[in-house]
């Protein structure tokens, strides 16, 4: 199993960048895939997932501005983020697994991890 993400860089404040993870070794129409992000000095954050049943689920801090969503042809989720702040600058990672509900937003709970696109928001 692998996947992969990309299309993070640098953006200002205000913009928008498309990130991409793509799954090889698993159908991801039939896991949780989840994004996290990683600051320096602080614990890996949840921020969004999509669930087997196509359900999505959002961190308060991301709600309303990013959008997870899932190609089946194409095999990959992808998180659509707009109006980016400074505070969203962080590694992002994308996961599958199949976390029960109540867990999705735990990273732990993920047996798949991608290796992380960097994602810089300037003021």
């Amino acid at each position: 199993v692998q996947l992969q993400a990309s299309g993070g860089g640098l953006v200002q404040a205000g913009g928008s960048l498309r990130l991409s993870c793509a799954a090889s070794g698993l159908t991801v129409s039939r896991y949780t895939v989840g994004w996290f992000r990683l600051v320096p000095g602080k614990e890996r954050e949840f921020v969004a997932a999509i669930r087997f049943n196509s359900h999505t689920y959002y961190s308060d801090s991301v709600s309303g501005r990013f959008a997870i969503s899932r190609d089946v042809a194409a095999n990959t989720v992808d998180l659509q983020m707009n109006s980016l702040k400074p505070e969203d600058t962080a590694v992002y990672y994308c996961a599958a697994g199949s976390p029960i509900l109540s867990a999705l937003r735990q990273n732990s709970v993920y047996r798949n991890w991608g290796q992380g696109t960097q994602v810089t928001v300037s003021s």
